[in-house]
């Protein structure tokens, strides 16, 4: 490949990845999928030398571990608030729905709302109602810190990866 392309593509590429880590701060915005989706372009563009494989491999790994921290966080935030577990996987599956008929924002609203509406329906407490919500809240953002920490352990293992070639 012509340097000059090769050149253009790994600065877009780096692009691409710091959108993915700004976006690991924007609900329901795939910020840790984007930046794998870029760590994986480059490997295709520059070629799945070793190093690159296993640096590759651990990035993989990272962005398991960003939607599985995700989840757990906002889940375990609305349970210490006292959410009964039917709301929280309700909660989640709203999130979804929501992002997907009303993207973006759709998600955001449809979670808490969720939360909200089934613990006010189950105790006939609005200020636990509440408070499950409040703790749904917190895990929310929990959940975005650690999305972001894991973008920067992917961004510096990207940079590794493009110095080690």
């Amino acid at each position: 490949m012509a340097s000059w392309l090769e050149t253009t593509l790994t600065i877009l590429i780096q692009v691409v990845l710091i959108i993915g880590l700004v976006g690991s701060f924007v609900p329901f915005f795939p910020g840790p999928l984007v930046m794998w989706l870029s760590a994986l372009g480059f490997g295709f563009i520059h070629g799945w030398s070793t190093p690159g494989l296993i640096i590759f491999g651990v990035i993989t790994l990272l962005f398991v571990a960003s939607t599985l921290v995700d989840n757990l966080f906002m889940g375990a935030g609305a349970r210490k608030g006292g959410a009964a577990w039917l709301s929280i996987f309700v909660a989640l599956a709203a999130g979804i729905v929501g992002t997907v008929i009303f993207p973006p924002f759709g998600g955001l609203i449809a979670s808490p709302v969720a939360v909200f509406l089934l613990e006010y329906s189950r105790l006939h407490d609005a200020q636990k109602a509440w408070q499950a919500l409040s703790g749904l809240a917190a895990g929310y953002g929990l959940s975005y810190l650690a999305r972001f920490g894991i973008g920067l352990v992917i961004m510096a293992l990207w940079w590794l990866w493009l110095w080690k070639g």
